[in-house]
């Protein structure tokens, strides 16, 4: 199976394996990541109770949110493309004694064999990463409960985003490396959206985000011009 078929990038993998050794460290190459997690984890919160919920966790990366997933009291099962990574999460779980399933593989792959369904599918930052982001989307349907959500964060696609998230943030904040995120590959709300419509998916909602570099505080905001989140919920 070529990497096409998997949808998986090399090049991205091997972006950001190059960054594992300080994936933890709030004040290094992933320390953007860090200052998020508080937002992510309160909108996640503020969707459905996390405790005893199945919960899939996609393109976990080092287990940033995956382990503050799973101090809610979620069963968190893990996965990402790059096996340093999932490396990166097992050891950081084992330091934390958090009890937690990670597994290199990526959505496509586990949705072949859908034996486990989930209450909860979390898809942060990673559909811009992906050479086709509706693959995810179709393979989540397949692991899915009825019923269950789906919460995902991402990029818009403007002028205004360019500006923002790729040359303020990489370029001239440095709050990300350089080359992190690639225009053409950011996803406007209306084509997250139709693609989840045409599974199944119906929206829940959709909340704008935004950064404070003075304060390092993420925060909700009234539009969705450049991060977002969107929650939806299957049928």
């Amino acid at each position: 199976m070529t990497q096409q078929q998997k949808n998986v990038s090399k090049s991205e993998i091997e972006k950001f394996d190059q960054f594992s050794n300080d994936w933890w460290d709030n004040q290094g190459s992933m320390k953007s990541l860090h200052d998020i997690n508080p937002l992510r984890l309160d909108y996640i919160k503020a969707q459905t109770a996390l405790c005893g919920k199945k919960i899939l966790d996609v393109g976990c990366g080092g287990g940033l949110l995956t382990e503050k997933i799973a101090e809610q009291g979620a069963l968190v099962t893990g996965i990402d493309q790059s096996a340093q990574m999932i490396e990166v999460a097992k050891q950081h779980a084992y330091q934390s004694g958090l009890s937690i399933k990670y597994i290199e593989s990526t959505i496509e792959e586990l949705s072949r064999s859908p034996d486990k369904l989930y209450d909860i599918i979390l898809c942060m930052e990673l559909l811009e990463h992906v050479p086709q982001f509706e693959s995810i989307i179709l393979a989540c349907k397949k692991v899915l409960k009825p019923e269950g959500l789906v919460i995902f964060a991402t990029i818009n696609r403007n002028f205004l985003s360019f500006l923002l998230a790729i040359i303020g943030a990489e370029y001239v904040l440095g709050l990300l490396p350089k080359r992190t995120h690639h225009y053409n590959s950011l996803i406007k709300p209306s084509e997250l959206i139709g693609c989840c419509n045409s599974v199944g998916f119906s929206l829940l909602n959709i909340k704008g985000f935004s950064y404070n570099p003075f304060t390092r505080k993420y925060y909700l905001c009234k539009n969705s011009w450049v991060n977002y989140f969107a929650c939806f919920i299957g049928p």
